[in-house]
């Protein structure tokens, strides 16, 4: 863990959330800390879109506590959670493809300079900043122009990850941003997230895949059919076991369920 304020940015307690009468999160607690790397497990079904969703502003809770900075969170719209600094990176970027990574990168907060009565985007400006942003985060784009379409999955990755941080993110939301990426591009991706952590930004890591997430957690948390099943720290607990939470919390409910809730 680093050096950074101990006191979580984002504390959920005890969220719960229906959609009519489906619950999609029984009681979920969940925070996360200023430079610190949080995972949160589950197999699909687990609840994971419910729970970025919540936390990022997209829904408000049925019942429970989301505070933000230690406050009360009201946020009306994903927009507002955004403008606080919650920032999520989902699984299906929104990027288009056949545009520059500068266009993608500032995509809606174009940088514009005025001549006289005319506004043009500041195209040198953007690239600059694109192209430092980039190699921060460890990628060396071959010019600012580059159609995002032709850079690989965890290229993208990285630049959805360099715009939400430079866009003043406190609070980072992946969303399985390693799901579909060989072996390489994971590794860059992590490295990536290993960066922002130690920039000071809280990073909620959302996998299903427990090597991805002890080779850069801080804290692992097993989200079950709504539920978490508790938290440990790095060091705590051995990707055997927190296999275990995952499969096994799945597998008695399974159970449960053909022998009509009698286990």
């Amino acid at each position: 863990m680093s050096s950074f304020d101990h006191n979580p940015i984002v504390e959920m307690k005890d969220i719960v959330k229906h959609f009519g009468p489906v619950v999609a999160l029984n009681g979920v607690s969940f925070d996360v800390r200023p430079g610190e790397v949080h995972c949160l497990l589950g197999d699909n079904g687990a609840g994971k879109s419910t729970f970025i969703k919540t936390m990022s502003g997209v829904h408000k809770p049925t019942s429970g506590e989301i505070l933000f900075e230690g406050r009360p969170m009201q946020f009306d719209s994903p927009r507002d959670a955004m403008e606080a600094g919650i920032a999520t990176v989902y699984q299906d970027l929104a990027m288009i493809p056949l545009m520059s990574v500068t266009r993608n990168f500032w995509m809606g907060r174009e940088p514009v300079r005025r001549v006289g009565p005319f506004r043009f985007m500041d195209f040198r400006h953007a690239n600059e900043v694109t192209m430092e942003e980039m190699r921060k985060m460890g990628i060396n784009l071959r010019s600012p122009d580059q159609a995002v379409g032709t850079l690989s999955g965890g290229e993208r990755q990285t630049v959805a990850i360099a715009r939400a941080v430079y866009f003043g993110a406190k609070v980072l939301i992946l969303d399985e941003p390693t799901s579909a990426l060989g072996v390489r591009q994971t590794a860059n991706v992590l490295s990536t997230i290993d960066k922002v952590r130690k920039a000071g930004i809280a990073v909620v890591f959302i996998t299903h895949n427990v090597r991805h997430a002890l080779a850069v957690g801080d804290r692992f948390t097993v989200l079950n059919r709504g539920k978490t099943l508790g938290t440990a720290q790095r060091g705590q607990i051995s990707p055997e076991e927190l296999q275990d939470m995952m499969a096994g919390g799945q597998e008695l409910a399974e159970l449960e369920s053909s022998l009509g809730g009698t286990v």
